[in-house]
C-alpha cells in the first residue's frame, strides 16, 4: 500500500513576521526623526521591529537605502506638484498659489518624510543628493515669485528672495506643530497658509486702477 502524506503548511521565513519594505521604512523614519539618522543603528531598528538584522537586510541593502527611500518619498511628492498642469499654465500668481497649496498637502500627507528631509544637513552622499533636489524645488518656487512680481500680481517693493524665504519658513514650520487628526484638514490648512502668506504680497486690485 502506498503511503500518503498530509499536505503541510508552508514554513514562514523567520524574522519577517508581517513586515514588508514599506512597514520597515515607516518605523525607520520615525526612529530617524526621534533620535537622528546618525544615532539610529540597524540594531535599534531591529529591536523596534522585533526582527533580526538579516531580516531587515532582506528588504533593504543598508541604512543609507532606508534614508534614500524616505527622502525620495518627500521629494517625489514636492516635485510632482511642479509638473501638474495647474503649476505650469496660467498666471504666475495662480501657479505660485497652486504650488504652495500642493506643498502644504504633501507636507501633511507625508509629514514624517518631509520632517526628515528638512532635518538633513548634507553629511552623506544621500543627503547631499536630496538637498540638491530640494534646492531645485526652492528655485522653481522662487522663479514663480519673480514671475508673479513681474506680471504685476505681487508687490514690487518686497525683494523676491526675501519673500520666497518667508514663504518657505511659514510652510516648513508646519512640521514643528502640526499633528495629524486635528480639527483642520490639509485643504483647510493650505487655505489658511495661503491667506496669511500671500495676502501681504499681493498687489491691491484697486491700486491698479
Amino acid at each position: 500500500m502506498t503511503e500518503t502524506t498530509e499536505p503541510t503548511e508552508p514554513v514562514a521565513k523567520r524574522g519577517r513576521p508581517g513586515y514588508d519594505q514599506r512597514g520597515i521604512l515607516e518605523v525607520a523614519v520615525a526612529a530617524f526623526n526621534e533620535y537622528g539618522y546618525d544615532a539610529t543603528s540597524i540594531g535599534m531598528l531591529a529591536e523596534r521591529l522585533g526582527l533580526s538584522k538579516s531580516a531587515i537586510y532582506h528588504h533593504v541593502a543598508s541604512k543609507d537605502e532606508l534614508l534614500q527611500l524616505a527622502l525620495n518619498e518627500a521629494l517625489d511628492g514636492l516635485e510632482g506638484v511642479l509638473i501638474e498642469e495647474s503649476a505650469r499654465t496660467g498666471d504666475a500668481a495662480d501657479r505660485l498659489a497652486y504650488v504652495l497649496r500642493g506643498a502644504v498637502r504633501v507636507l501633511v500627507d507625508r509629514l514624517p518624510y518631509v520632517t526628515l528631509l528638512l532635518r538633513v544637513r548634507g553629511n552623506t552622499d544621500v543627503e547631499r543628493s536630496a538637498l540638491a533636489r530640494r534646492r531645485r524645488f526652492d528655485r522653481a518656487v522662487a522663479a514663480l515669485v519673480v514671475a508673479a512680481r513681474d506680471e504685476g500680481s505681487l508687490r514690487a517693493d518686497i525683494d523676491p528672495g526675501i519673500a520666497t524665504r518667508l514663504l518657505f519658513g511659514m510652510i516648513n514650520s508646519i512640521v514643528e506643530w502640526y499633528r495629524p487628526g486635528g480639527p483642520e484638514s490639509a485643504d483647510q490648512l493650505a487655505d489658511d497658509v495661503l491667506t496669511v502668506a500671500l495676502d501681504g504680497l499681493r498687489v491691491d486690485a484697486s491700486a491698479k486702477r
